[in-house]
């Protein structure tokens, strides 16, 4: 993430112009929503410097071989692996919001059953519907830092 919060800073300060977290998220997918969020990351990453942890964990493949090597379905999108205080880590859960035409992405059996298991082990585990929802899950989690 720091080449890219460097090349957006860079071209933020020449004045070029940049893909906005917005314009990534327009297209309604949750793949959009994950690159909206990234970007905000790397135009924020001053301000909540911890965010530079968070990363996006490889998850719910048919592949044979990325279940080989670990993959399980089911398992949140990101994780941010910082102590607030209350929790040891943050995992997010991102879906699609509802937009016009499209229903909000919903969560699987095996969503659920890692959710459970997760908070029970001590973590915070959220579904954010959007990247939207999902920055500010973030920085609430950071601020309630302790």
């Amino acid at each position: 993430m720091n080449m890219i919060a460097s090349k957006i800073r860079q071209n933020t300060v020449l004045g070029r112009k940049i893909i906005t977290p917005e314009q990534l998220a327009k297209s309604g997918t949750e793949h959009g929503h994950q690159a909206a969020l990234f970007c905000w990351i790397a135009l924020n990453v001053r301000e909540y410097p911890k965010l530079e942890k968070l990363f996006h964990i490889q998850n719910a493949s048919a592949n044979r071989s990325a279940r080989v090597v670990g993959v399980k379905a089911g398992v949140p999108d990101l994780f941010l692996p910082v102590y607030n205080g209350t929790y040891s880590g943050l995992f997010i859960e991102l879906k699609r919001p509802q937009s016009e035409g499209k229903k909000a992405g919903n969560l699987s059996a095996d969503q659920k059953e890692w959710i459970d298991d997760l908070y029970s082990e001590g973590f915070c585990v959220i579904v954010c519907y959007g990247w939207e929802h999902a920055r500010n899950v973030l920085i609430e989690y950071l601020i309630n830092e302790k």
